[in-house]
């Protein structure tokens, strides 16, 4: 299955790349399968995916070789649950902050896949300065496959802006924080990884980051500034 599949991958040293297609369509999501990422973006705390269409693109994707990755809202366990049942490859759970919660995830996994949980990629965000004070506890709770920074998130708990222009790299501190989570993580034998640009996708794999998170439409944008220039010369 598809979350063993990219577990082992993982587990070999191989870096993913899962896409964010920001938009509801179940052929966009197989064609960006199709054409190189291992999964699609499935954002269901920012997006408007429902269960359904949680359904139709998890297929989509499996059909070409691929994952559908669900962010939930919450790491409430109904909400977990309803994901995972409606055909979700994997879980990316947003702001986990402690073991406990964790451990929570891990539980709401299993409990809704008794027999084929490990078929499923589990992965937790780490987006605040409590779970990264807290990440020595977390990295010791068995069943987590991917402990994944979300920079926006955690610049702005750090006191910075979340959004910044595409060239523009992270504040310092940030990035400092961002390593220091890797290098436990790594340290513990697990994958990490984090939302990557253009502009520092070669910094945070040459730092191990394994699973790395893209979005869309900045590749749109140079695409279409770049058709526009060869129209104007």
């Amino acid at each position: 299955m598809i979350g063993n599949k990219l577990r082992a991958r993982l587990k070999a040293g191989e870096v993913l790349t899962m896409l964010n297609t920001h938009h509801v369509s179940s052929g966009l999501a197989q064609r960006m399968i199709e054409v190189g990422a291992d999964a699609v973006f499935l954002d269901c705390e920012h997006g408007m995916w429902s269960h359904d269409d949680i359904r139709s693109h998890a297929q989509a994707a499996r059909s070409v070789g691929g994952a559908g990755i669900v962010r939930p809202h919450s790491h409430e366990r109904p909400v977990m649950i309803r994901y995972l049942n409606a055909g979700a490859d994997g879980l990316m759970v947003p702001m986990v902050n402690t073991a406990e919660e964790t451990t929570a995830i891990v539980e709401a996994v299993r409990y809704a896949l008794p027999h084929s949980y490990e078929d499923r990629l589990v992965i937790c965000m780490i987006e605040t300065p409590e779970a990264i004070a807290n990440l020595d506890e977390m990295l010791k709770v068995e069943g987590v496959d991917v402990f994944f920074v979300g920079p926006s998130d955690l610049s702005q708990n750090m006191g910075y802006s979340p959004a910044l222009p595409a060239s523009e790299p992270r504040p310092a501190e940030v990035v400092e924080a961002i390593e220091h989570v890797f290098d436990k993580v790594r340290a513990a034998g697990l994958a990490t990884g984090t939302l990557v640009r253009e502009v520092d996708i070669a910094h945070w794999t040459d730092k191990g980051g394994q699973f790395l998170y893209i979005h869309s439409d900045p590749f749109l944008q140079a695409g279409m500034k770049k058709m526009r220039g060869l129209i104007s010369a």
